[in-house]
């Protein structure tokens, strides 16, 4: 396991691309609301409070950054979910992230969270969007995974699969993983050394 990993801490919140930072590498974390997005980053890092977890969905409205080191970054991309927030938030949250995808230059990657038992909704496609138009890779990370038998989970892992080959999605990978049995982790950890160059 890559080290780095265990030093990341908290750097800034942004709300818009003119406060976003100098780094040379960064990969983007993004999920529906309750989709496990913060607790994949607690459990990847081994840091349990670094990303805020809540039972109120769609309170990350910011770009979080999260240090590795002063040129790597990973960074925890707004959720959706807002049914309590008015319109303009969310007009504002879609334009920050179509501005997002297609600026940031050093994204190398993204990381989609995906709840195994309600994958490729309406955000999760729109996101597969934007990163096919700016050729951006992506690992999709079926997150708890202990709520299925192994059967369950693997059936669901080859649906999507095939759901991205018939729409046409390239540059994509999965895997399923469970924050709470801690599973998954080396491979989404090696998909990052990847992008972030560790390798």
């Amino acid at each position: 396991m890559n080290p780095a990993y265990r030093k990341a801490s908290f750097l800034l919140a942004v709300q818009n691309l003119e406060q976003l930072p100098d780094i040379k590498y960064e990969v983007g974390f993004a999920g529906r609301s309750n989709a496990g997005k913060s607790s994949a980053i607690n459990t990847i890092t081994g840091i349990h409070s670094l990303a805020r977890t809540s039972k109120t969905p769609g309170r990350t409205q910011q770009i979080v950054y999260f240090t590795l080191d002063e040129e790597h970054a990973i960074v925890d991309l707004p959720g959706y979910g807002f049914a309590k927030v008015p319109d303009r938030v969310k007009r504002h949250w879609r334009n920050l992230m179509e501005d997002y995808f297609q600026t940031r230059k050093v994204l190398k990657g993204l990381v989609l969270v995906m709840d195994i038992r309600h994958p490729m909704r309406e955000f999760d496609e729109q996101m597969l969007h934007w990163c096919q138009h700016t050729d951006t890779p992506v690992h999709i990370l079926l997150t708890k995974a202990d709520k299925l038998s192994k059967g369950a989970a693997s059936s669901v892992l080859h649906k999507i699969k095939n759901t991205l080959k018939v729409e046409g999605f390239e540059n994509v990978t999965l895997q399923t993983f469970s924050s709470l049995k801690r599973t998954g982790s080396e491979t989404v950890m090696e998909k990052l050394d990847e992008w972030l160059s560790y390798k």
